[in-house]
């Protein structure tokens, strides 16, 4: 059984999210994608990050149409800084040993894999499935930091997306349209809970 594993702060989710989702289920054969919107991001203590709350709901929404999508909510019950590693043994614990964990990130993100929690062990309990991005580089000095990284990676065959939550922030916050950044049941949460108007 292979199961997906997307996490981020999703602040906002946005059609970028979805797209890569649906191209890993696809291409991975995967049984199901779980979200998993973080709690306290510990690479992000220095931002400001909207409440949990408001997030899981985003994500509980923009996710509701596909029935391959599901929403998790470990990190964010879980108290303190969330780690991927934690939540991966989490999940293995839960799933079983039949159940095979892609986790799913951009290259962008693999660049900063050896600074994360355990990273090693990381490896040792999922598959990466990286995802292509703008700008982003070679991978092969990374190995020299986790020797063994370049053969748990599968690299997603996808157009590259360039969305990001800090854009669709800026955007709002400007009065700007998002409109087709991100899924409508989200634009109209945006609206409904007057987020990031403040910029």
């Amino acid at each position: 059984m292979n199961v997906g594993i997307l996490g981020g702060t999703f602040d906002p989710i946005h059609i970028g999210h979805l797209i890569l989702a649906e191209e890993a289920r696809i291409k991975l054969d995967l049984r199901e994608v779980l979200f998993v919107p973080a709690g306290q991001p510990w690479f992000k203590v220095n931002r400001n990050v909207t409440a949990a709350f408001h997030r899981v709901e985003m994500v509980r929404r923009g996710i509701a149409d596909n029935p391959y999508f599901k929403l998790c909510t470990l990190e964010v019950e879980r108290p303190g800084p969330s780690y991927t590693v934690d939540t991966l043994t989490t999940l293995h614990q839960q799933l079983g040993g039949a159940a095979t964990l892609f986790f799913i990130l951009g290259r962008d993100t693999l660049a900063g894999l050896p600074l994360w929690k355990e990273p090693h062990k990381l490896l040792h309990m999922c598959r990466l499935v990286v995802a292509p991005r703008l700008g982003s580089g070679d991978l092969k000095h990374l190995e020299a930091s986790l020797p063994g990284l370049l053969d748990k990676i599968v690299e997603l065959d996808m157009p590259v997306i360039g969305i990001s939550s800090s854009e669709i922030r800026e955007r709002v916050a400007r009065g700007l349209s998002i409109r087709y950044l991100v899924p409508e049941r989200v634009e109209q949460y945006i609206k409904e809970q007057n987020l990031y108007f403040g910029g």
